[in-house]
């Protein structure tokens, strides 16, 4: 705000209010200032900067008070594992861990060229040194040749031959066993079906891209009885997490990509079945989560997503994510070294510190356990927001890390009541991570057509995809 030309004709009232003005406008400036600074740090560090959260040195040292009996523990380990004088481990014995006995061996026999000794006595046999080694045939495409007979009688002429064995694909030519191998390679170890076809090619046998992506729709459809059944059980449960992640989905006719989002639901993350249903939606819409999960009325964990609040509405309880919570003050502590954004992880570090108290106690346990000390850690933790809340300007990135909290309350603090309820949703956030780091453009003739859902399910790495 430029100053007037007549300042100095000004009376003290009008200076007073020309004060006013100014500071507030100071106010202003400094508070963008700071928010536009935030936001650049926030941008390099995503872009250049290490991804993962961990605390400073200094933040470490907050939890130097369980360090001594850590590391008693870990010196007591050791000294039951260090063997004992008696037990010296002979010179020339191998240290490495033994290649797992279930593996097939293939015995390659080295013999001298004579067994004959120079002093033309025959040699005998007296022993055998045997080294293993681990090798590995790349894939190898076989034929499976599947011959049925024809048997007739010669009086009657009655034919009979055994029926034609079932398959995923009919009159097609590949086994359950390949189409699983093409499933598990796209959708678990990201490989596009364009690498397939090179791979396949190298072992002997090109299969066409556009083989590969009908394969693929054929067996998602066989496969949707078993995403309805696990989905069935996973509404079943009373605690569920949520969350979306963005795919590109090419769309030929348009000559550029359509931005569409994989849902996921999951059972709780102390539940002992441990199984995830993504659901493909073209959008972020919350009718989609409407939808998958129709009647259900249980708890829901998610994050402060507007697509869920129709369901909050309808019946839905809302458990908020600290981990969000606490990444608005990581963010500003990275960057500014903010005093109260360090304060606040400190806080949230000890409500961490109690879950992992109670990460093997049961319900119940688990409960106590928190309403006996996360909770009064909470109610420091509110009054201590409240009070700073009214220290920081509005607009500030410290102001709006503390309104998120605030906002937020009641949903952050509900998995306090309920042992079932997990503090964050980092469960299934790590259940997209894979989907995040291995994205694959999807086309969108077999994504509208089929309405894929994809089921994971962790007891065993199954994939499944319909």
């Amino acid at each position: 705000m430029p100053l007037p030309a007549d300042l100095d004709q000004l009376d003290a009232d009008a200076l007073r209010r020309l004060l006013i003005e100014q500071e507030r406008e100071l106010v202003w400036r400094q508070t963008k200032i700071e928010r536009l600074t935030h936001e650049l740090a926030l941008h390099k560090r995503h872009r250049f900067g290490v991804k993962a959260e961990r605390l400073s040195t200094e933040q470490v040292q907050l939890f130097e008070e369980t360090a001594a009996a850590d590391l008693a523990a870990m010196s007591e380990e050791l000294e039951q594992l260090q063997p004992s004088a008696g037990t010296s481990t002979p010179r020339g014995q191998a240290r490495r861990k033994p290649l797992p006995p279930e593996l097939p061996r293939t015995e390659i026999h080295h013999e001298p060229d004579s067994t004959t000794c120079a002093c033309g006595c025959p040699m005998r046999r007296i022993g055998e040194d045997v080294a293993e080694k681990l090798d590995c045939t790349p894939g190898r495409v076989t034929v499976e040749r599947h011959i049925r007979g024809k048997w007739a009688c010669a009086a009657c002429e009655t034919l009979v031959q055994a029926p034609v064995p079932a398959h995923i694909i009919d009159k097609g030519i590949p086994t359950a066993g390949l189409l699983a191998q093409v499933l598990v390679a796209k959708y678990q170890d990201h490989l596009p079906l364009y690498r397939q076809e090179g791979i396949f090619g190298r072992a002997g046998l090109a299969i066409p891209q556009s083989t590969l992506a009908q394969w693929v729709g054929q067996s998602g459809v066989h496969l949707q009885p078993l995403v309805d059944a696990l989905k069935a059980d996973l509404l079943a449960h009373p605690v569920l997490h949520a969350d979306e992640t963005p795919v590109a989905m090419l769309d030929p006719g348009a000559g550029k990509t359509h931005r569409a989002y994989l849902w996921s639901y999951s059972v709780g993350a102390f539940d002992p079945i441990k199984a995830v249903v993504y659901d493909f939606a073209d959008s972020r819409a919350g009718r989609h989560a409407q939808a998958f999960l129709g009647e259900w009325r249980g708890t829901l964990i998610c994050d402060d997503y507007a697509g869920y609040k129709t369901l909050i509405a309808q019946g839905v309880t809302e458990a908020g994510c600290m981990a969000h919570a606490r990444r608005k003050f990581f963010d500003l502590a990275a960057q500014s070294q903010s005093q109260i954004a360090s304060e606040a992880l400190e806080a949230i570090g000890q409500l961490y510190g109690v879950e992992r108290e109670s990460a093997e106690l049961d319900i119940d346990a688990r409960q106590r356990l928190r309403q006996a000390k996360a909770r009064p850690i909470l109610e420091r933790l509110h009054a201590w927001l409240l009070q700073r809340r009214t220290q920081v300007p509005n607009g500030s990135g410290i102001a709006r890390a503390i309104d998120y909290s605030l906002k937020r309350w009641a949903a952050l603090t509900h998995y306090v009541g309920d042992g079932r309820v997990p503090i964050d949703n980092n469960w299934i956030e790590n259940q997209i991570r894979p989907i995040a780091l291995g994205r694959n453009y999807a086309r969108s003739s077999i994504m509208q057509a089929l309405r894929p859902r994809v089921l994971s399910s962790t007891e065993g790495r199954v994939l499944c995809f319909a």
